[in-house]
């Protein structure tokens, strides 16, 4: 089950899981996408199977809001079906950092309190296998040291560890300087699924903390496409393209980096969906795995200034973006980039494509005739 699953990542994640040869339950309520993108996700799982020789897997769609009780009476659909749902990915939060800081209540209604919802109803089915859509906002003011932010940054609870000298030491729990409620409320999240996990040892839950996901799908057909206002850097460069707004602000323009403007980990779109399908898998094949509560980076360990990231948009367009230094938006940090050797070495996932592909595949996608896209 694919909870958020039209959405801008769910969407793409939902097309890996079909190619990959998952039945997939999709749970939307198109509050920020729309229900045509169903068909374009079935449009290119069927064109990968045909062309690899494959059965098309099952893909359901529920249209429901995740915290309505509706979700209680879905779930027992599917067991008196006796079709056994194994997993849930849940994208069903809201994320911008911006909308949070006007309206936090709403955040903490939808991501913390839907969240809790959420794991009350899976726990009464049975179900062990959640993997959690995170943020590097988890990590605080620790992203504006400028080194690479590991999952040991952040911990639910205290571990002992080596120092560089070989001394034992306490590493405490916590994160310091969050900067926004949608951050907070990520961190509440994972705090809340640790301490679910160490309650019942026999889940198997995994937090994903992605960095800056950009780019769509190489055809065009899935794409970052939101019914609200856009916040993200990638579709508000195309709005600006397209001519629905008449400059790009970039925000903060004396961030202690190379060329002022802030530093981010930005990960191509599918190559995320493929890090949450490693992650599903994981908890599935792997017997061993110990850890109830796991925690991930997706990022490819690369920061590029949003300076750069414009430019290289531009010579994917040949088109020049008016832009223009604006103040630091509320919440924001100077530099976010990942350490993903945890991904690599224990889920055998690595991110392949970088920003000139993003921007390639994005400059692709608007440029397709209305009449391919809807």
């Amino acid at each position: 089950m694919v909870i958020g699953g039209l959405g801008y990542i769910g969407s793409h994640t939902t097309l890996e899981l079909l190619k990959e040869g998952y039945n997939v339950i999709v749970v939307d309520d198109l509050s920020n996408c729309f229900e045509n993108v169903l068909d374009r996700i079935r449009l290119l799982a069927d064109d990968h199977c045909r062309s690899h020789g494959l059965i098309l897997p099952s893909l359901r769609f529920h249209k429901l809001d995740y915290k309505s009780v509706a979700m209680h009476r879905l779930f027992a659909t599917y067991n008196a079906r006796r079709s056994i749902i194994s997993g849930v990915i849940h994208f069903a939060a809201f994320k911008s950092v911006s909308e949070s800081i006007d309206n936090p209540l709403a955040y903490y209604k939808n991501n913390v309190g839907g969240l809790v919802d959420l794991l009350l109803t899976i726990q009464s089915n049975g179900i062990k296998n959640f993997v959690f859509s995170s943020s590097a906002t988890v990590y605080g003011s620790k992203a504006n040291e400028g080194k690479p932010l590991h999952e040991q940054d952040l911990v639910h609870f205290d571990e002992i560890t080596t120092d560089s000298e070989g001394n034992q030491v306490v590493r405490p729990n916590g994160t310091l300087g969050l900067t926004s409620p949608y951050g907070r409320t990520k961190y509440f999240s994972e705090a809340i699924l640790a301490d679910m996990a160490r309650a019942d040892p026999t889940m198997r839950i995994t937090a994903l903390r992605y960095f800056n996901p950009v780019g769509c799908h190489p055809s065009g057909l899935l794409r970052e496409d939101p019914r609200q206002k856009p916040t993200n850097l990638f579709p508000v460069i195309a709005s600006v393209i397209k001519g629905q707004k008449s400059t790009l602000e970039i925000f903060g323009s004396d961030w202690d980096t190379r060329d002022g403007t802030a530093i981010r980990d930005f990960i191509h779109v599918v190559d995320l969906a493929k890090g949450h399908v490693a992650a599903l898998a994981a908890t599935r094949e792997d017997s061993s795995r110990t850890n109830a509560f796991e925690v991930y980076n997706l990022g490819t360990g690369n920061g590029m200034s949003v300076a750069e990231v414009v430019e290289s948009f531009e010579k994917a367009s040949n088109i020049k973006v008016p832009a223009i230094r604006a103040p630091r938006r509320k919440g924001d940090v100077g530099s976010c980039t990942a350490a993903t050797r945890s991904a690599e070495k224990e889920l055998g996932w690595t991110a392949e494509k970088g920003v000139d592909e993003c921007c390639r595949d994005t400059w692709k996608a608007l440029n397709m005739p209305m009449s391919d896209y809807c």
